[in-house]
């Protein structure tokens, strides 16, 4: 069985970022992905779909330190669906998220009005993963910056 999840959009709103009873740092936020198509008339279509994510440990600080409204990013995650009981009726509640494995912030910024590439200086091709683990490469003397 497989459970996997990728997507490429933009955030909807700045990560929300709190701590587990535990201390673990949980970051969470919505990604917006469209679908554009031409219907049988020949008139443009689009259909937007939005995501809500949950990043976990060391993530969780990243995204709530880098990534804002508007910002284009690279999600790699499993989906989850979770539920509860409402407090107030009693009604039982649910939500789907994806539980991001790791994720990358993508050149543009999607008209966010920020600018400035999240603090990172870096030319806009340039793609920042952070993933859920392994060491870091070696040097790289051919960055041009």
């Amino acid at each position: 069985m497989v459970n996997k999840v990728i997507l490429v959009g933009n955030l909807g709103r700045d990560p929300e970022v709190r701590s587990l009873p535990s201390g673990q740092p949980v970051a969470s936020f919505s990604v917006a992905t469209s679908r554009r198509w031409k219907d049988r008339d020949g008139n443009r279509q689009e259909q937007t779909e939005w995501h809500n994510v949950v990043c976990f440990g060391k993530q969780a600080e990243i995204a709530g330190q880098y990534l804002t409204k508007g910002k284009q990013v690279f999600v790699e995650g499993r989906i989850q669906t979770r539920s509860w009981d409402d407090k107030t009726t009693g009604e039982k509640k649910y939500r789907t998220e994806i539980i991001c494995d790791n994720f990358q912030m993508l050149g543009s910024a999607g008209g966010g009005g920020r600018g400035g590439g999240g603090g990172l200086g870096a030319p806009e091709h340039e793609e920042h993963a952070f993933g859920g683990g392994g060491a870091g490469g070696g040097e790289d003397d051919d960055i041009p910056f």
